[in-house]
C-alpha cells in the first residue's frame, strides 16, 4: 500500500463514511449500506477501492463478505502522519529552547 493510494480512497466522502462505519468493528456489507445514500453494490465498490488501498480486508463468512479495518494499512498513514509531528514537535522544542536562552540573555 502507498500512502497516496489510501488517501486518495479516503478522499471520496462515501468512502470515508463507510471506512468510519468499519471502525466500530467488522461489519458486511449489507450493514455497511444501511442508511446510506448509495446502492448495496455500490458500498461493495467502495470497500474494493478500499481494500485495494490496503485500509480494509474481508472474510468469508458463510454467504456473505465481512469488512474490517487493516491495522497494518491504518499503521503505514499513522506512521506518516507521526512523521510530521516529530518533526513538528522538534522545531517546537528547539523554539521554545531559543526563546528561553533569549529571555536569559536579557536579564
Amino acid at each position: 500500500m502507498t500512502n497516496a493510494r489510501a488517501f486518495a480512497a479516503l478522499s471520496d466522502p462515501t468512502r470515508r463514511q463507510v471506512f468510519e462505519r468499519l471502525s466500530d468493528g467488522p461489519r458486511a456489507v449489507g450493514e455497511l449500506a444501511y442508511g446510506l445514500p448509495v446502492s448495496r453494490p455500490a458500498v461493495s465498490q467502495h470497500l474494493k477501492v478500499l481494500k485495494e488501498a490496503g485500509l480494509v480486508t474481508d472474510r468469508a463468512e458463510g454467504t456473505r463478505r465481512v469488512y474490517q479495518i487493516d491495522p497494518h494499512g491504518l499503521g503505514q498513514i499513522r506512521a506518516w502522519f507521526d512523521r510530521f509531528w516529530d518533526q513538528a514537535l522538534t522545531a517546537f522544542a528547539a523554539e521554545a529552547e531559543r526563546a528561553e536562552r533569549e529571555g536569559h540573555d536579557d536579564q
